[in-house]
């Protein structure tokens, strides 16, 4: 927790697993300590996350292999880490310590579900603001 009382899940600064979310969709301090406090610079670089979340999205959907599964969550996983997209990071991480998930039709839709539900938000927010 931080001290003004945002709670953070999987990923995020605090490192721990929780399942509490208190945040808006991107963690504005987190993504401000890389863009020197920059809000053009913070502005652009939203947007090409937002720009890139559904291609993402979709080579976890085209994900045939574990391999491919596995290394377009930990892409989704990074890119949201880096970002301050949290609930979209915890999504990705749960996709990504799902062995054989990608063999499973109805785990592989629930965390595809799961992931684009976050990226949704995201984008929805990111959208708003500008």
């Amino acid at each position: 927790m931080f001290e003004d009382g945002q709670v953070l899940c999987s990923g995020g600064p605090t490192g721990g697993d929780t399942d509490a979310i208190s945040s808006p969709e991107i963690d504005h301090d987190h993504l401000r300590r890389y863009t020197m406090g920059d809000q053009q610079l913070e502005l652009e670089v939203l947007h090409l996350f937002a720009g890139e979340l559904p291609k993402t999205i979709g080579s976890l959907r085209e994900a045939r292999t574990e391999m491919d599964w596995k290394v377009a969550a930990h892409t989704l996983k990074g890119s949201a880490r880096a970002v301050g997209a949290w609930r979209v990071a915890a999504a990705a991480v749960a996709a990504e310590k799902s062995p054989g998930i990608v063999y499973d039709p109805v785990g592989k839709a629930e965390a595809l579900a799961a992931c684009e539900t976050a990226a949704t938000g995201a984008i929805t927010y990111i959208r708003g603001l500008t």
